[in-house]
């Protein structure tokens, strides 16, 4: 089965920086997008950072600037680089991915498909 292996999350203080990780395993045939959504307690989930297969990224207003999305499409592997973090980045942060993978003689896709979440906390 596909699983969605997150890493890079823990606590760092305000103006510290992260690197998420969000690697793809089991038998994937292809990816179309991936990105990194996350939620803090009480509240909505948002997206946060969205690559396509081609390279198109699409930031959330909050972190433009601060945060990068990546992806090494030989490894299926998309990363965030999160940069001068602050208090309001805290959030449980969830990788995403719309793919296609195999299962017995066939395939199928899906165009939601989450991980387990990582938790960023960012305190003093």
């Amino acid at each position: 089965q596909v699983q969605l292996v997150e890493s890079g999350g823990g606590l760092v203080q305000p103006g510290g920086s992260l690197r998420l990780s969000c690697a793809p395993s089991g038998p994937i045939l292809s990816i179309n997008a991936m990105g990194w959504y996350r939620q803090a307690p009480g509240k909505q989930r948002e997206v946060v950072a969205r690559i396509t297969r081609g390279g198109t990224t699409n930031y959330a207003d909050s972190v433009k600037g601060r945060f990068t999305i990546s992806r090494d499409s030989a490894k299926n592997t998309v990363y965030l680089q999160m940069n001068s973090l602050n208090p309001d980045d805290t959030a449980v942060y969830y990788c995403n991915a719309d793919l296609a993978y195999i299962e017995g003689s066939t395939w199928r896709h899906r165009d939601d498909y989450w991980g387990q979440g990582t938790q960023v906390t960012v305190s003093s």
